[in-house]
């Protein structure tokens, strides 16, 4: 559903049904023939814009809907144009009657949204729910950005990076969780943790470790590595394994197209694609 609706009898329920505890829906009542309902508009505009995963501004014109109008004005108790209702899980929880600024509305969307950090934890987990490891990741971490000292931040942020195989990382958010938050979700992502590491600590890698430390100038035994490092869930050994063997010789075997398709697995703003991507382009250039 857009976040910008013009209500009408045949999908009203389904609108006002559409609020949730991070999702409102602001009901304008609207008349072309105010300016002030008018000028509002245009705000209301901008405010689906910049909370476009947060609210929805359901429209009601009066001029064209004066039936619906009349019901849904005596339920609100309407006594002036424009008015909003701030609808949360279902229920009016403000009315905003007369033309409000943009700073007016802004303060009760404020109120009644959840911090932003939760906001995007919940784009995160829907995402994870969703399959898009990618969307996840970067909905996390700016969630993470946001509010580095909440432990359900971390939490969800530390799941996340043991499902896309940083293993350090998620060690290094589940140590920051103090022992009155160490619940049944962080035991199981310990449990998740320990397992992802044991599957790292692949016998593959150490004897092609052994064997490329015999052997150091073997470009071909050194991709063997990367590839067995990609198997095991270690990405970031794997770019390094690659990037010797592209700083001898850039032009050998796929080791470029290696290194390129490991940077594209990479979440959008993993800060080890984007080391690794000037690394090359040191090479390169």
């Amino acid at each position: 559903m857009e976040n910008k609706i013009t209500l009408t009898p045949e999908n009203i329920q389904q609108v006002l049904a559409s609020s949730s505890a991070e999702h409102l829906v602001l009901l304008s009542f609207y008349s072309t023939q105010h300016p002030d309902c008018v000028a509002q508009a245009a705000i209301l505009d901008e405010l689906a814009t910049q909370y476009s995963s947060s609210i929805t501004i359901a429209t009601l014109d009066c001029d064209l809907q004066q039936a619906l109008a009349g019901q849904l004005a005596q339920q609100v108790g309407l006594q002036a144009l424009p008015t909003v209702v701030v609808l949360k899980g279902g229920a009016p929880v403000d009315v905003l009657a007369g033309p409000k600024s943009k700073e007016e509305i802004t303060q009760v969307l404020t109120e009644h949204l959840p911090s932003p950090e939760l906001i995007l934890l919940e784009q995160a987990k829907q995402a994870l729910v969703n399959g898009d490891l990618n969307s996840a990741y970067s909905h996390a971490k700016q969630a993470y950005d946001v509010a580095k000292g909440n432990p359900r931040v971390n939490l969800v942020f530390a799941d996340i990076c043991i499902q896309i195989q940083k293993i350090d990382d998620a060690e290094a958010l589940l140590s920051t969780i103090p022992e009155d938050q160490q619940d049944a979700y962080f035991n199981n992502l310990q449990t998740k943790l320990s397992q992802a590491k044991e599957a790292q600590d692949s016998p593959e890698v150490k004897r092609l470790t052994q064997a490329v430390a015999e052997a150091p100038e073997d470009l071909a035994l050194m991709c063997q590595l990367a590839q067995a490092q990609v198997e095991a869930g270690k990405k970031e050994d794997a770019l390094a394994s690659l990037f010797k063997v592209l700083s001898k010789d850039l032009s050998f075997g796929e080791a470029k197209k290696g290194f390129l398709d490991i940077i594209a697995s990479l979440p959008e703003g993993d800060g080890i694609a984007a080391t690794y991507r000037r690394k090359l382009y040191s090479l390169l250039y």
